[in-house]
């Protein structure tokens, strides 16, 4: 998903462009995705990214160009032109790794999955959080990181709100660093460079 508009980081190029580490995030997540056990990489660019979707092209990824209405309008405009079950994963994650991939898939198990990190995770570190996405999960507040499966039956992508896996996905809670930084501020582009590989 690289088709927002990006503006809470107020950068000199489109959010999936900025650098970390030298590459940009939109390479290190197609990286990650093509380096792990999903079979094709999308990227899902919109009217917001023009040079992103061109990036997208360049390596390969044959976007979905989508109308640019929002994450979760996008989302579902997306998942309509794909088969399901389909990984998804933010560009503004460029600490992602294949392993954190299979893993989420491997939760999944041919259904739907989303990962979460605990918020006092991402406060320790110091890394935005959206509070609109924080929910709670077993007495403990979490939010989404941006990686998930949609499985097969679901309509679209949500945060689960409770236990009922017939129509919640699984969650995936991890406490590794590289899954609780979401580049949406400046302040967590020197966070995630602290942190690459």
């Amino acid at each position: 998903m690289c088709g927002g508009r990006g503006t809470r980081l107020d950068a000199p190029v489109e959010k999936p462009l900025v650098d970390i580490c030298g590459r940009p995030m939109l390479d290190r997540v197609a990286a990650a995705l093509r380096d792990s056990s999903v079979e094709s990489v999308r990227a899902v660019t919109s009217p917001h990214t023009p040079n992103t979707r061109d990036r997208a092209a360049d390596l390969g990824l044959d976007p979905i160009e989508a109308p640019g209405d929002g994450y979760v309008s996008d989302l579902g405009f997306a998942l309509d032109r794909v088969t399901r079950p389909v990984v998804t994963v933010v560009a503004d994650l460029p600490l992602v790794a294949p392993e954190h991939v299979d893993a989420v898939v491997s939760a999944a198990d041919g259904g739907a999955a989303t990962a979460c990190v605990p918020v006092e995770l991402k406060r320790a570190l110091g890394a935005s959080v959206d509070d609109a996405l924080v929910f709670d999960h077993e007495g403990t507040a979490v939010c989404p990181t941006g990686l998930g499966v949609v499985g097969p039956a679901d309509a679209e992508a949500g945060t689960p709100t409770d236990t009922d896996t017939d129509t919640h996905p699984t969650m995936y809670l991890s406490t590794d660093t590289r899954l609780a930084l979401n580049v949406n501020r400046p302040t967590d582009i020197a966070l995630a460079e602290d942190r690459c590989e």
